[in-house]
């Protein structure tokens, strides 16, 4: 039974990259005046998170997001890409674990840790890819204009990500999320 759960675990691992990948290279909304886009793929790395947990949804939105670059045209980005989308993995689902190792615990208050968890995230990928694109750019003004994009692309990544989980929750897929909202009576 073990080595089953494990199996579907890498098994999601590898769907999850693939479906961050495939978000990230095939829908893009360009960026004005810079060379950047916004796209669903957030969306997907939360989702990843809440499926996967920490470790492994981590390991989906590094490596997806890498490949998105990679494939998708932008290989240069690669190497921040691995690392913005893998810490905002990391702090979503750190901050989502402590919601769940508070003692009696509501709804309300789980999903209260995972928008703050979301907002910190978003927040954090935000701060580095202006980071990113200033010392790439050698400009931190064109770097700016990025801003409002990459938090409007976090903003909705969290709206689709829990229009998606509720979703996913009301199916069998439900046996596979790490993180489940306690129910709505709790």
């Amino acid at each position: 039974m073990q080595t089953n759960k494990h199996t579907s675990k890498l098994v999601l691992t590898a769907l999850m990259m693939c479906v961050i990948m495939v978000s990230i290279m095939f829908i893009k909304i360009p960026i004005p005046f810079t060379q950047g886009y916004v796209h669903p793929g957030d969306a997907m790395v939360f989702l990843s998170v809440l499926v996967l947990g920490w470790k492994y949804g981590a390991a989906a939105a590094a490596f997806g997001a890498m490949l998105g670059d990679v494939m998708g045209g932008f290989a240069a980005w690669a190497p921040w890409t691995f690392g913005i989308k893998g810490i905002m993995a990391i702090i979503l689902g750190l901050i989502i674990e402590m919601a769940f190792r508070k003692e009696g615990r509501s709804r309300n208050s789980v999903m209260a840790f995972i928008i703050i968890g979301m907002v910190i995230a978003g927040a954090f990928m935000t701060a580095g890819y202006y980071v990113a694109e200033g010392i790439m750019y050698g400009n931190w003004v064109v770097a700016a204009l990025g801003i409002p994009w990459n938090i409007g692309q976090f903003v909705v990544g969290m709206v689709l990500a829990l229009i998606i989980a509720e979703a996913l929750l009301k199916t069998p897929a439900k046996k596979y999320f790490t993180y489940r909202l306690p129910a709505k009576n709790e």
